[in-house]
């Protein structure tokens, strides 16, 4: 294998430990090989592709572009975002005097 290998130390049941062994001695590679190509097969199945994600980002930028389309969502200015106005509202929360110190 071309990548370095790391250590890992697993615990197992006992019958997953017999089922191992099994595993490795029908396929005739180690214990460590069944559990890495158990590893890839799982990755394989359970996270998505790169292209899956593309084709979701894809989609995800089309709906919200789409949104711009509809009148219902965008009645009046769209809004401004001022930065050092959201600081002022978090700056006055934090030095407004509560009820209990009045």
């Amino acid at each position: 294998m071309s990548d370095s290998m790391i250590r890992k130390q697993i615990s197992l049941t006992r019958r997953q430990d017999i089922l191992l062994k099994r595993l490795a001695k029908e396929q005739s590679v180690s214990e460590a090989e069944v559990i890495r190509q158990a590893l890839e097969r799982e990755a394989q199945s359970s996270i998505p592709s790169l292209r899956d994600s593309k084709e979701a980002l894809e989609q995800l930028v089309a709906f919200a572009r789409s949104l711009r389309d509809r009148p219902e969502l965008m009645r009046g200015k769209p809004y401004q975002f001022n930065r050092a106005e959201l600081y002022e509202e978090r700056e006055n929360r934090w030095f407004e005097p509560r009820h209990e110190d009045l």
